[in-house]
């Protein structure tokens, strides 16, 4: 017997004004959704290579983490690379102010959440989004490294992002660092002793990250994971901002 559910379509719909307000709704979210991708490709095409920064958007300027992200930033900056925030206060300020100091572009993909509203000052490029997953595709698209501060779930969500696809290879792999051990060692703990025993994850996936708390111990993790790769020449290229006036920040 045949129990497939019926579904209608919008166009068997009987309010004609409905459907055709949904498809109109529906048609004019993909549009926005091209719009990001294509406004971010354009501003962000040539600031390779990039270092990207996640962390908690609630630490203050008095926490040891804000300090260490700043200090982390300034020294992938001056070494070449752009560094790419999620645009917010806590640690996304502290990176983009490292790099903002730095020699490099400092870069915020900025989103509007309950907890943070407005985008922080030290943004060389500032871009704004109103999809999650446009703005998650543009970090990982973008980025040469990830360094992963002490967070909450969006942080995590994130790592989990980059991990998974790393993972099944539908990224290209590049290094994972958590700073902060004593905050991270938890986690890790539990991956070794619940997920790979039940053959969640394979254990060589632990290896896709590395655990460093010194600001040049994070930076030659980097440096030393491409010219390990052979892909030193993409390491070197200079990242710059050109403008044509004196405003350094970009908004879209």
């Amino acid at each position: 017997m045949d129990k497939r559910k019926v579904i209608p379509s919008l166009r068997s719909l009987a309010d004609q004004e409905r459907a055709t307000a949904k498809k109109a709704r529906a048609s004019w979210q993909m549009f926005t959704i091209m719009a990001e991708f294509i406004e971010a490709t354009e501003y962000l095409s040539e600031i390779r290579p990039a270092v990207s920064i996640y962390g908690s958007a609630r630490l203050k300027p008095d926490s040891e983490y804000y300090q260490l992200a700043k200090q982390i930033a300034r020294k992938v900056s001056d070494a070449g690379f752009a560094v790419i925030s999620g645009g917010g206060p806590g640690i996304m300020e502290a990176a983009n102010q490292g790099a903002h100091a730095g020699k490099s572009p400092s870069v915020g993909l900025n989103i509007e959440l309950p907890h943070e509203q407005s985008g922080n000052q030290w943004q060389d490029i500032s871009l704004r989004f109103r999809h999650f997953f446009t703005r998650k595709v543009t970090f990982v698209k973008n980025s040469d490294a990830v360094i992963v501060m002490p967070g909450g779930f969006g942080t995590l969500d994130e790592l989990a992002e980059v991990l998974t696809l790393i993972q099944t290879n539908k990224s290209r792999k590049v290094p994972i660092i958590l700073v902060g051990s004593q905050f991270w060692k938890g986690l890790l703990d539990w991956f070794r002793s619940a997920l790979v025993p039940m053959g969640l994850i394979n254990p060589e996936d632990i290896d896709l990250m590395q655990v460093i708390d010194d600001p040049d111990q994070v930076l030659e993790a980097v440096l030393k994971f491409y010219e390990d790769s052979g892909e030193e020449g993409e390491k070197e290229r200079p990242a710059r901002v050109e403008s044509d006036d004196d405003d350094r920040m970009f908004y879209l």
